[in-house]
């Protein structure tokens, strides 16, 4: 590991991120809106084409061992990008088809979305391998949240911009709007992430010996931390993602905020997730380190969704917009620690196999995710089934959450980021790729 990469560096592979992001938010976000309301589609046919743009995501250990395999990144990423967009286009593409036959577009759509999830897993697993191959591990922490940010910078300066573009709405526009912002993407990250390996990394393993892709997963999950840490990266996900969907209606139903209100509530946990990002970018290394910031993350989490499912069972008196910024914070210093610990670790253990770790925790922050979002709504809707009520459906899913972040601080305690030490009994390096 080189360690060599620059603030600058590390910048321009964070607009690599802002350019996935801005391709994403248009696929997951704006076409499924069209979807079900200009559409008038079932929710549920979106909802299965997020849940299928996440599952393709299984393929990511595949995509990082790939780059480990051929020494070089930057090929993976530049095609991830490419492929991202194309399937963007390809889910713009699908909705007019859809107005004039139904079964022929969503076969479009689900091809499309196929795309984005493995242009994402291509790119976002490279990148990350990346950095934690090029970044010097006192710039851990704070290279996270810049790459972290700058994908969210992404989201917003695109759904905005492009929700401007997109009025008024035609199948058109959309197609138009998409196509220009798939190709700006592309154009970015290219241009942003160019050059930037200038041949640090050789090719790590021998191409006469090239080993086995079981070989190689079987190797990484045979070290004890990278092991533990894929079981925490998906209890904590799960965990952080079963509120993304009902946080908002919660707000409306229990406690009768207006969507306006609501929406500006969805804005203060937003802004406390960036407060607690930077504040782990400026402490990473204090406190107990990443580990330490990794687990008062999560039991924080825990402790505020212990609160919400008081206060919506009515049993606390709740001042909403605090308690939202304070899930915020906990929830962005949790996830800027755990992703610095992530590029940590990746660096450790056998040598090259960066790419395949972070794949491997890619996999299952993507199928988490898909799982936590659609848990999240089915418990809160067989909970009100059951109870009769909305409170204490959402207090159900609150408290769910709650216990999860603190199976995941058990878990994260046990994970050292900072320790060096030598991969489980390597494997045999005979088979083909």
């Amino acid at each position: 590991m080189s360690g060599g990469l620059g603030w600058l560096g590390i910048i321009r592979l964070g607009l690599v991120q802002t350019a996935l992001g801005a391709v994403v938010v248009l696929t997951t976000s704006t076409i499924n809106r069209v979807m079900v309301v200009e559409l008038a589609l079932p929710a549920t046919l979106p909802g299965l084409l997020v849940g299928l743009h996440y599952g393709v995501q299984m393929s990511r250990p595949r995509m990082g061992f790939g780059s480990d395999v051929g020494g070089r990144r930057t090929p993976w990423i530049i095609g991830g990008i490419a492929l991202l967009g194309l399937g963007g286009l390809g889910a713009a593409a699908a909705v007019p088809v859809m107005e004039g036959a139904l079964a022929l577009g969503l076969l479009l759509a689900a091809l499309a979305f196929l795309a984005v999830g493995l242009g994402v897993g291509a790119a976002g697993t490279s990148l990350l391998a990346l950095l934690a191959s090029e970044v010097a591990p006192a710039r851990r922490p704070a290279a996270a949240t810049i790459v972290w940010v700058m994908m969210i910078a992404g989201f917003a300066v695109t759904a905005g911009v492009a929700g401007k573009l997109l009025d008024p709405y035609s199948a058109g526009r959309l197609v138009a709007v998409t196509g220009g912002v798939s190709l700006i993407a592309f154009l970015l990250g290219t241009l942003a992430v160019w050059g930037i390996e200038k041949q640090r990394i050789a090719p790590v393993l021998d191409t006469a010996a090239k080993p086995a892709f079981r070989d190689a997963i079987g190797s990484v999950w045979a070290e004890a931390d990278a092991r533990r840490f894929t079981i925490f990266v998906f209890v904590s996900m799960l965990a952080y993602s079963a509120s993304d969907l009902i946080l908002e209606p919660f707000a409306g139903q229990v406690f009768g905020r207006s969507i306006g209100e609501s929406t500006s509530l969805a804005g203060v946990q937003n802004s406390g997730t960036l407060v607690g990002m930077i504040v782990v970018a400026i402490l990473g290394n204090r406190f107990g380190g990443l580990r330490g910031w990794t687990v008062g993350g999560c039991i924080a989490s825990a402790v505020v969704l212990f609160v919400l499912a008081l206060g919506g069972a009515g049993h606390v008196a709740l001042p909403l917009g605090a308690t939202y910024a304070a899930l915020g914070v906990a929830n962005g210093a949790f996830a800027a620690a755990a992703i610095a610990s992530m590029m940590m670790l990746a660096a450790q253990g056998r040598s090259g196999r960066e790419g395949t770790r972070i794949g491997l925790w890619g996999a299952a922050q993507a199928v988490a995710f898909g799982l936590g979002g659609l848990a999240g709504t089915v418990i809160v809707d067989l909970g009100r089934w059951v109870m009769g009520a909305h409170a204490p459906a959402y207090a159900l899913v609150f408290a769910l959450e709650g216990g999860l972040f603190l199976l995941s601080a058990m878990l994260a305690a046990g994970i050292d980021a900072r320790r060096a030490r030598d991969a489980a009994p390597a494997v045999l390096l005979e088979g083909r790729a």
